[in-house]
């Protein structure tokens, strides 16, 4: 199959002064290549110089195998359609009218749309969710329903190639998921090629075919999701700790204090979610075990807690883990257990209960909290 869009030894910038150094990728139908990277790594402006709004500083885009320099207005206009983060202001438009612009390309001089290409802006407003503000003045309203129309204009453009900057800003969660679910399907039904940006990292590994990573003035490294958020990467190209940020979930966290645990929580299975984030909300220091290097609590107590004891998932924990654990226990002022069942791979957190009891250590959640705050 063909590259429905392919850059070759791209390089683009401003006035002459390169930002970013040959990119060289390639988007096929149906699929999804997202760039990633930190504020003013490049991204805005590598999507800029293929759509032509910046004339690339060398090298050269091609649609469907053709050089773009070599194509007409009206042919870039029915091969790529774009939504950037530049703000339009049409006067005295509605938002069904704006969508309408799109088709365009299609038209003749007079640019008359025909009932067949007003189906398409209807079809394209209502797969993104827009039908309730179709008939309303686009300066009018808000920058989340001008996003979402925007995309529609886009998509009722109906070309091969789509390309989005930053789709998901001014975006609420509802509609975020939507968007990228719109696009996702776009590209699976129209077999569209979309190319587009994103900052958050979590969506950016659920909705994509492939990701390339822009930093330091060029692509570092292009891959699936998998290979992507494998490792350590992202952390040294966003330039952050390596346990503020966890490759697996997709999730951020804020950075674990350091010093002597207050409180040691015996968890699993999810059950100390949420009071990992009370702790490090209250500013508590915390150990965690013992826990299955698959549970779900492992991955948060790793990134917010001074110490976590972790065995392997689905095998009972080593005795020297045992005894760190207790170790822990005796350093702590208080001990919380949210696990209520102790399954046979866990047995020894049921022990590890009935030792902080011994101690008189076996707080409830609330009840450790407030001796911790109390003492400071």
């Amino acid at each position: 199959m063909s590259s429905s869009l392919e850059t070759r030894h791209l390089q683009v910038g401003y006035e002459k002064t390169a930002v970013v150094d040959d990119v060289t990728l390639e988007v096929k139908a149906g699929e999804v290549l997202t760039l990633i990277g930190a504020n003013g790594s490049g991204k805005s402006t590598i999507l800029k110089s293929i759509t032509g709004q910046l004339a690339p500083l060398g090298g050269a885009v091609y649609l469907d195998g053709r050089e773009s320099t070599h194509l007409k207005e009206h042919e870039i206009a029915r091969s790529l359609s774009m939504v950037m983060t530049d703000r339009i202001h049409p006067e005295y438009m509605t938002c069904r009218d704006v969508v309408s612009t799109g088709r365009y390309p299609y038209t003749g001089r007079l640019g008359i749309l025909q009932q067949a290409d007003w189906d398409e802006v209807d079809r394209a407003i209502h797969l993104v969710h827009a039908d309730d503000v179709a008939g309303r003045n686009f300066m009018k309203v808000s920058d989340g329903q001008r996003q979402r129309i925007m995309l529609a204009r886009a998509i009722c453009q109906s070309t091969p190639v789509l390309l989005l900057d930053e789709p998901t800003s001014y975006l609420d969660m509802k509609y975020k998921l939507d968007i990228l679910t719109s696009i996702r399907k776009m590209a699976r039904e129209r077999h569209t090629a979309v190319i587009m940006s994103l900052h958050e990292l979590d969506l950016a590994q659920k909705v994509s075919d492939r990701i390339a990573c822009v930093g330091g003035g060029r692509i570092r490294k292009v891959g699936t999701p998998e290979e992507i958020f494998r490792g350590s990467f992202l952390q040294e190209l966003f330039d952050i700790d390596e346990k503020s940020f966890n490759t697996k979930l997709g999730t951020m966290y804020l950075p674990a204090g350091t010093g002597k645990p207050q409180i040691f929580v015996i968890a699993g299975g999810g059950s100390a979610v949420d009071l990992f984030y009370r702790l490090q909300r209250e500013n508590i220091l915390f150990a965690a075990g013992i826990l299955g290097d698959n549970d779900i609590d492992c991955a948060v107590a790793q990134s917010c807690a001074v110490q976590t004891v972790v065995r392997r998932g689905f095998f009972p924990a080593e005795e020297a883990q045992i005894e760190r654990a207790r170790q822990l226990i005796d350093l702590c002022r208080a001990v919380i257990c949210t696990a209520e069942e102790f399954g046979p791979y866990n047995e020894e957190n049921r022990r590890l209960r009935e030792y902080a009891a011994a101690q008189g250590k076996l707080k409830s959640e609330t009840q450790a909290i407030q001796e911790v705050l109390h003492e400071c």
